[in-house]
């Protein structure tokens, strides 16, 4: 599985984040504690929002940990709200297309889990992508035909309640297909003002979450980047984060629908 983070606030450089911190993004691509594996080395990626209308995107199939173009661009990129993504894969190949995060106009979107049985339900899973959104889907992974799938379901307007849906689907899916394996779903989304995090899964075994609030300042990781007794906190299994600028955090029930 992969490891990310997603911050909101004042902006900062990404090198902050992502290269800076003693358990840093770049060096859980090596040494994740509390992923699947230790290693996240099938690529990686950058989302950042900054002066102009969609965010920008920055993904490359080398392993974080060994691409010297990743250190000099956050060390020169200040945003207020980005991703940064270093992936293991599932199965699916080790390709641009694949590496998250994935943006469609203002939207972006990663993720971070798996869909049980995947290559039995893929056809079937791109069928939930209709045709006005198909010729976004360069990739072959689970996360982009989720990710496309939920923007049909009205991701852009009601991230929860679209999430809710489109997991159930896929999850209808994998029951018809006769999977025994898990629906797991780590994933953030922003629309460029609002983020929203989410931590579900099937068995009751989702991938690890944390978040922590500094001032007016939002940050959402796989694992903490620094001490854990620095003001991390678990978000709960089954349930989703919002945060928006100025507001209070919301922490709330996250159910796939029936």
């Amino acid at each position: 599985m992969c490891r990310f983070l997603a911050y909101l606030g004042e902006p900062i450089f990404l090198s902050d984040l992502v290269c800076a911190p003693a358990h840093s993004l770049i060096h859980q691509s090596m040494h994740a504690d509390e992923g699947k594996t230790p290693t996240n080395g099938d690529g990686f990626g950058l989302g950042w929002y900054g002066e102009r209308e969609e965010p920008g995107l920055y993904r490359e199939i080398r392993p974080a940990w060994s691409d010297e173009n990743l250190r000099s661009l956050c060390a020169q990129v200040r945003s207020r709200l980005f991703f940064a993504h270093v992936r293991a894969s599932t199965g699916t190949s080790t390709t641009r297309a694949n590496c998250h995060p994935f943006g469609l106009g203002r939207q972006l979107f990663m993720h971070n889990g798996q869909v049980g049985d995947y290559a039995r339900i893929k056809r079937r899973m791109e069928a939930l992508i209709p045709d006005r959104l198909y010729e976004h889907r360069l990739g072959t992974g689970d996360t982009e035909a989720i990710f496309l799938a939920a923007m049909a379901d009205g991701l852009a307007e009601d991230p929860i309640g679209a999430l809710s849906r489109t997991l159930a689907r896929v999850q209808a899916l994998m029951e018809e297909a006769g999977s025994s394996q898990a629906l797991r779903f780590a994933a953030a989304h922003s629309d460029g003002t609002r983020l929203t995090c989410f931590r579900w899964s099937s068995d009751g075994r989702p991938p690890s979450l944390y978040w922590r609030r500094v001032g007016g300042n939002v940050l959402v990781v796989s694992e903490p980047v620094d001490e854990r007794n620095a003001g991390w906190l678990p978000i709960a299994a089954n349930h989703a984060l919002v945060a928006r600028p100025g507001e209070e955090v919301q922490v709330m029930p996250f159910a796939v629908a029936a």
